[in-house]
């Protein structure tokens, strides 16, 4: 079609052709941003949960004996980029014997399981309780590799046993804390009650 407007003719084009240039504009447009690394890992740091449990109590067990019992307010799991547990709000773990005694009592305000690589972590204020020994020992983080059968930390610990008080830079352990040894001992001390 076409306008005359005084001596300027002006050629209008038909409605699908300005329709498909303005489609064309905006897809240049779209394609001409570019996507920075770091925006697209915080995207899959907030990629949602395969799983998440809510107020959870997990009993674990060999042939009806009560091995673990496990508390905790939240878990989630993800299972990309790499299959992790974690526990936002806090976990408490009580360990038995096979006679169903309670041995070793385990609380962290957050832990992460590593699944892929048999690894657990857990911070902030963590307290383990040996009930066969009377220990209690007070850390800043634990780390468990349960393929090697190691509980260690590497920042100072506190432990308690009695009228006893000793101050560490680390600990390592047997996964059954039987073997407890605190590394860099910075003293002992000795209290009457």
């Amino acid at each position: 079609m076409k306008v005359e407007i005084g001596k300027l003719k002006v050629e209008r084009l038909p409605q699908s052709v300005a329709s498909l240039s303005t489609l064309l504009l905006a897809l240049s447009t779209l394609l001409s941003c570019s996507n920075d690394m770091k925006d697209i890992n915080q995207f899959q740091r907030q990629a949602p949960p395969d799983q998440e449990i809510v107020d959870a109590h997990i009993w674990r067990s060999d042939e009806g004996k009560l091995q673990l019992e496990l508390d905790a307010p939240r878990i989630v799991q993800y299972r990309k980029p790499d299959t992790r547990t974690i526990y936002p709000k806090g976990v408490e773990l009580r360990f038995y014997d096979s006679q169903r005694y309670l041995q070793t009592f385990i609380r962290a305000n957050k832990a992460t399981s590593y699944d892929d690589k048999n690894i657990i972590t857990a911070k902030d204020s963590v307290v383990v309780i040996d009930y066969t020994n009377g220990d209690t020992i007070y850390l800043e983080d634990i780390v468990w590799k349960s393929d090697e059968d190691i509980i260690y930390s590497n920042h100072p610990v506190r432990a308690v046993n009695g009228n006893r008080v000793t101050y560490g830079d680390g600990f390592v352990s047997d996964a059954n804390m039987t073997n407890l040894r605190i590394t860099r001992q910075r003293g002992i001390i000795e209290f009457e009650e």
